[in-house]
């Protein structure tokens, strides 16, 4: 149940904020940010280790960023199933997501964001929708835009839109972080870090925007880390944090 928050204004010193919000199980070893594809050198991102691509790249020279949600749909057969942690690596790195054999990835959503726009690309197994991002607040999360997919018999979308009319309004309401205001991420995320360590809702709430839930048997899934990106003509700014929900975890990447 991962989320994506990404808000453009064309007319702001940063127009373009990015907040990934990734949910995996907590058992499945990753390693954080850091610049671990030697094929694409200038990409920095944390490394999933059991597949080796990534939830979320960024390329600092361009700057891009790029960060892919698991999608409702058909899954690919098992035989020649490519891992989705591959994509943002080639759209942070490309700025497009280019010819693929879409039939061999289970569903996704994936973000591809500059400084002067935002695309999002939605594969349900069967059509590819590409769409703009325009000027406004935005959110992605696995049933799509603003949970426009929303399967009413799953029970992870009822999750998920619980999650959504909780925290919509609340980040709308938001004042708008100014990045470029201070060297911490407290003071440059003012305005969405109380709302992305929890806002005062339980983890164990339906509505949480940082789950943790135990689906018996050793398996725990829940939110396990948090990316932050700021795109400008300036260049990039990436902080994170592995330990959602502790004001202390935040560590400046770029």
């Amino acid at each position: 149940m991962c989320t994506a928050i990404v808000s453009v204004d064309p007319s702001a010193p940063v127009p373009v904020l990015l907040a990934g919000v990734r949910d995996e199980f907590i058992a499945r070893p990753w390693e954080p940010p850091g610049r671990h594809w030697p094929d694409r050198p200038g990409l920095v991102g944390g490394r999933d280790l059991r597949a080796g691509g990534t939830w979320l790249a960024v390329d600092p020279d361009a700057p891009r960023a790029s960060t892919v949600l698991n999608g409702h749909g058909r899954l690919a057969p098992e035989a020649g199933r490519r891992s989705r942690g591959g994509l943002p690596l080639r759209v942070a790195a490309e700025g497009k997501l280019g010819e693929l054999e879409l039939p061999r990835f289970d569903p996704f959503h994936l973000i591809g964001a500059e400084p002067d726009h935002v695309r999002l690309w939605s594969w349900d197994g069967e059509e590819l929708a590409e769409r703009e991002l325009g000027p406004g607040l935005h959110i992605v999360v696995n049933s799509g835009l603003e949970g426009e997919h929303r399967d009413p018999a799953a029970p992870e979308d009822e999750h998920i839109a619980a999650r959504l009319e909780h925290f919509r309004p609340r980040f709308e309401a938001a004042a708008r972080p100014d990045p470029g205001r201070g060297d911490s991420p407290a003071q440059a995320w003012d305005g969405w870090l109380d709302l992305l360590g929890g806002g005062g809702v339980p983890r164990a709430d339906r509505r949480s925007l940082l789950p943790v839930l135990d689906l018996g048997g050793g398996r725990v899934w829940g939110t396990t880390s948090i990316g932050l990106v700021a795109l400008s003509a300036d260049g990039v700014r990436y902080d994170f944090s592995a330990a959602p929900g502790d004001p202390a975890a935040w560590t400046v990447i770029l």
